[in-house]
């Protein structure tokens, strides 16, 4: 794909289609650069940190995203009101929509964020594929073009051997997606899969992959320039998932070797160059037992999971993301890159893990974060606000960096100890589960980790010996505080006259 080039253009006021954790954080990058911010938000977020933090804010409308946040003309009307001339979308509503990057071009404003054409090549898994094809990138065995007969998919299914992955070629998220273990169980999976694609994305296209059945997830962060340069910024290992979704992340991978890192890495660039990519992007492997990697596809975004790459690289992503969009060369070459010590992330979720992970909402009664050295919160509430229902229940996502991977773990335990939180569920207690974990401690674990080993009766059996552990330790506190001194006859009389 050809590489578009741009003049350059200083960004001087940036609008953040966006909300929560994420807003705060573009919004301190761009004060630090000196440049202005302007917030958007709904009726719910009136009282949301990214509110009063920007420089200016703008009502969108009333709480449910889809009229707010994901209304794209009132949000192209607010930058120009305000006069931003760029426009940040972070993750999530519109930041991986081909159609509102160009809008966003069109309007002459600048989009944070790569090329409507890299977007739109990359958002479909099987576009995905084929414009990689040139390089010699693994590829999980499997179709290369969207499927609907199910009598072709069974003789497909047949030479690949099952089980097999259904797949949606516009999907994320886990949706649309179905693992089939045997013929039997192949038309009524397609059909849920294809239903599935249609109304979550509008498009029903499905193709078949070879199910890896206990893979590890690892992905490269890329950035590349609107110059044709293109850095990879190491492995992030993002095993530990809930429903297709990831809930702990870290960097570097324990166990991706330097000769993998460095192949890995040479694909995820190759996958970058083979859609014109600039920006900050993520190339997504997945990794079977044996350690061979294959593609799985790519994000046109910043990752909810960046951190971890930021702590041990030294490089803020949201800063180099406004320096491409200006159209600055990257001054990052990849030989200056090293790796420093390890990082953990814990996505906070107000969720009852005890109950399959249902959706808590109320009010942060008691909010205190958790600090220290190597220790990094990213959220957006702060105590006494409300959790809405409307968005993702992600509050804030804890982030720790040590030296090396156990002082790392013992530091995220510790800061999940100190993070007190009343009022709503939350994953903390989930998220000690893991870190505490035999299978997480020595890496072997896979994207199958918390469903071989989570159930909500260990952490309720874990919360139970917790107690009790701690009720013994206060009457062993107590029965010391109150023991009565063994002395001798003589001292005692000695101690009774005095006292008389």
């Amino acid at each position: 794909m050809n590489q578009t080039h741009f003049s350059m253009t200083r960004i001087t006021k940036i609008l953040i289609a966006n909300r929560g954790e994420i807003a705060v954080r573009i919004i301190k990058t761009a004060h630090l650069l000196n440049i202005k911010t302007v917030a958007v938000y709904s009726e719910a977020d009136r009282l949301a940190p990214h509110v009063r933090l920007a420089n200016e804010a703008v009502l969108l409308g009333p709480p449910p995203s889809s009229e707010s946040y994901l209304i794209e003309e009132k949000i192209i009307e607010a930058a120009k009101a305000t006069g931003a001339n760029a426009i940040h979308p972070g993750y999530g509503f519109l930041s991986e929509n081909a159609g509102f990057a160009k809008k966003v071009a069109d309007n002459n404003l600048i989009f944070i964020g790569p090329s409507p054409e890299a977007i739109e090549v990359m958002g479909s898994k099987l576009a995905a594929k084929h414009a990689v094809s040139k390089y010699d990138i693994p590829m999980v065995p499997g179709t290369d073009k969207a499927i609907q007969d199910p009598e072709e998919a069974k003789v497909i299914a047949k030479k690949i051997g099952f089980p097999i992955l259904i797949k949606a070629s516009a999907g994320g998220g886990g949706k649309g997606m179905r693992v089939v273990n045997n013929e039997g169980e192949l038309e009524e999976n397609m059909a849920r899969a294809i239903s599935e694609a249609e109304s979550s994305f509008g498009d029903g296209s499905v193709f078949i992959e070879k199910y890896i059945t206990s893979p590890k997830h690892i992905e490269i962060q890329v950035l590349g320039d609107q110059h044709g340069n293109v850095i990879h910024l190491f492995e992030r290992e993002c095993s530990v998932q809930r429903r297709h979704q990831k809930v702990v992340e870290e960097a570097p991978s324990p166990v991706v070797s330097e000769e993998m890192r460095n192949r890995m890495g040479q694909d995820a660039i190759n996958t970058a160059k083979a859609c014109g990519y600039y920006g900050a992007g993520t190339v997504e492997f997945i990794v079977d037992e044996a350690m061979n990697y294959y593609f799985l596809e790519m994000n046109t975004r910043l990752q909810v999971e960046h951190p971890v790459t930021e702590e041990i690289s030294g490089v803020d992503l949201v800063e180099q993301q406004i320096l491409v969009a200006q159209g600055e060369a990257l001054q990052i070459k990849q030989e200056d890159l090293t790796i420093n010590g390890h990082a953990l992330e814990l996505r906070l979720y107000a969720e009852d893990a005890e109950d399959n992970f249902m959706p808590d909402t109320g009010t942060l009664n008691v909010y205190k974060r958790p600090s220290g050295p190597g220790v990094r919160v990213d959220d957006g509430f702060d105590e006494g606000m409300e959790v809405p229902i409307y968005y993702d229940p992600m509050i804030a996502k804890l982030i720790v960096h040590g030296s090396n991977r156990t002082e790392a773990i013992n530091k995220m335990i510790q800061a999940i100890n100190d993070y007190k939180i009343e009022g709503i569920k939350t994953t903390l207690s989930f998220g000690k589960f893991v870190f505490e974990h035999p299978e997480f401690q020595n890496g072997s674990f896979t994207t199958k980790f918390v469903e071989s080993h989570f159930s909500p009766e260990k952490l309720k059996l874990g919360k139970q010996n917790e107690k009790l552990a701690a009720a013994i330790a206060a009457a062993m506190f107590f029965e010391k505080d109150n023991a009565i001194p063994k002395i001798s006859n003589d001292e005692n009389l000695g101690w009774n006259s005095r006292m008389q």
